[in-house]
């Protein structure tokens, strides 16, 4: 089926990232329903299939105005099996932050390396950023490890930075340059672009040769990562 103009889609190995529906939504619950997967978010875990339902009727808005791009995690087998996108977006420096939550099945699995990288080409060659940050819970080793396999830069604590309710974390800061990203074993892994990106977060030159303000929604990974 061909891909709608606007709707931008990346594939590789065994993953494609994709626009979600309201369709996805019953998968969406069944992953985010789990306290595991949801331990570091500030939403979660769900307990109801109209929480992702909502969540999934902000996105076409919050792409559009260039605040939020989440990708549905497809695995060509299973079928949905997370969520990733970049947020925080300054279109002046040319950075975003990247996020990613996986169903726990899919922790260790590969699915978050492939997931980034696909992020990653779309940031550095088709958006012009420069820069990719992500946040991981001082106690959550296991993404801190992940993010530091990939290439990630440990920058320092973001102290009282990530609220929960009533109670506020410190969070890790990474970080991944145009340049990092270049010598990382992200930009080994193949990935086709299908579609065009939202024009909102295009910021920069692609280095394919396309055009070009700064600057939480229940099921988004944009806020700290949970491992994988």
């Amino acid at each position: 089926m061909p891909v709608a103009s606007r709707a931008v889609e990346l594939a590789g190995p065994t993953l494609t990232l994709r626009y979600a529906t309201v369709a996805d939504a019953p998968a969406l619950f069944e992953l985010g329903s789990d306290p595991e997967v949801t331990r570091f978010f500030s939403w979660g875990p769900y307990t109801s299939v109209e929480q992702p339902r909502a969540y999934i009727r902000t996105l076409a808005g919050q792409r559009r105005r260039g605040e939020q791009l989440d990708l549905l995690i497809v695995h060509r087998d299973s079928g949905p099996i997370g969520v990733t996108g970049l947020v925080e977006l300054g279109r002046r420096d040319r950075r975003a932050v990247i996020g990613t939550w996986l169903g726990r099945r899919w922790w260790g699995s590969g699915a978050n390396e492939e997931s980034k990288a696909l992020v990653a080409h779309l940031a550095f060659e088709q958006l012009g950023l420069e820069r990719i940050g992500a946040y991981a819970d001082v106690v959550n080793g296991r993404s801190q490890a992940a993010l530091a396999k990939l290439g990630f830069v440990r920058e320092g604590v973001l102290r009282r930075w990530h609220r929960h309710g009533d109670a506020v974390h410190d969070v890790v800061l990474f970080s991944l340059l145009r340049d990092d990203w270049e010598r990382s074993p992200l930009a080994a892994v193949p990935a086709e672009l299908r579609g065009e990106p939202p024009e909102a977060f295009v910021v920069g030159q692609p280095a394919s040769g396309g055009a070009g303000g700064d600057d939480a929604i229940a099921g988004s990974p944009s806020s700290t990562e949970n491992g994988g």
